[in-house]
């Protein structure tokens, strides 16, 4: 069954950091089977919505999305964010 990944950015504290983790972190989350379904800010919120950046990511399975998160290219690019941004991340298995 497909999960999705999903990521959200309450604060980004330094952008050079975002922009490193970025360039680290889109090949290793491709290469481990990744596909990117959402990256931007939302264009409309309702209920409570905050106007945050969101990333959702379509892995084959809740086990390839935790061992992309797990593998040594992911945690290179989590080195390189070193505290850019605060972010909640959670994988969700699809309906």
């Amino acid at each position: 069954m497909s999960a999705y990944w999903i990521t959200t950015y309450q604060a980004v504290h330094d952008p050079a950091k975002v922009a490193a983790y970025a360039e680290l972190a889109g090949p290793a989350l491709r290469a481990a089977g990744g596909t990117f379904l959402v990256r931007g800010t939302p264009e409309v919120t309702f209920e409570k919505g905050e106007a945050t950046r969101t990333v959702v990511i379509e892995f084959a399975s809740v086990e390839a999305a935790v061992a992309a998160h797990d593998s040594e290219a992911y945690q290179e690019a989590l080195r390189a964010l070193d505290g850019g941004a605060d972010r909640d991340m959670r994988v969700v298995p699809g309906a």
